[in-house]
């Protein structure tokens, strides 16, 4: 398993030097990053829950990493986390079965 703390701290670096480098790219990231919280529709807690789940099956350790630190701030509990994690497998295993499906129809059109 990694080292989480140094890891963010090595994360953030870097992404400070993309900001030097590319400044314009990481504004509109923080825009976009930001732009859920303007509605008032969830609240931080949840948007940070359902990030935790996306950062699962979108393999990111930095969004792991990010995430779990600001759903911590928010609140949320490890049981809350493990309930958002429950629905990301839950999901997976979901898009497996169909991308299955997918599978036995190609295989019925190539080879009926």
């Amino acid at each position: 398993m990694l080292e989480w703390n140094d890891y963010q701290k090595e994360l953030m670096a870097r992404i400070g030097e993309i900001g030097k480098l590319s400044p314009d790219t990481l504004r509109g990231y923080q825009a976009l990053s930001t732009a859920g919280q303007k509605t008032g529709k969830l609240d931080a807690k949840t948007r940070e829950l359902i990030a935790l789940a996306v950062a699962v099956t979108r393999q990111c350790d930095g969004c792991i990493t990010v995430h779990t630190d600001a759903a911590a701030k928010h609140g949320a509990t490890v049981e809350e986390i493990a309930e958002a994690l429950g629905v990301a497998i839950a999901v997976n295993a979901g898009a497996a079965m169909v991308y299955s499906a997918r599978v036995m129809d190609a295989f019925s059109v190539k080879h009926p």
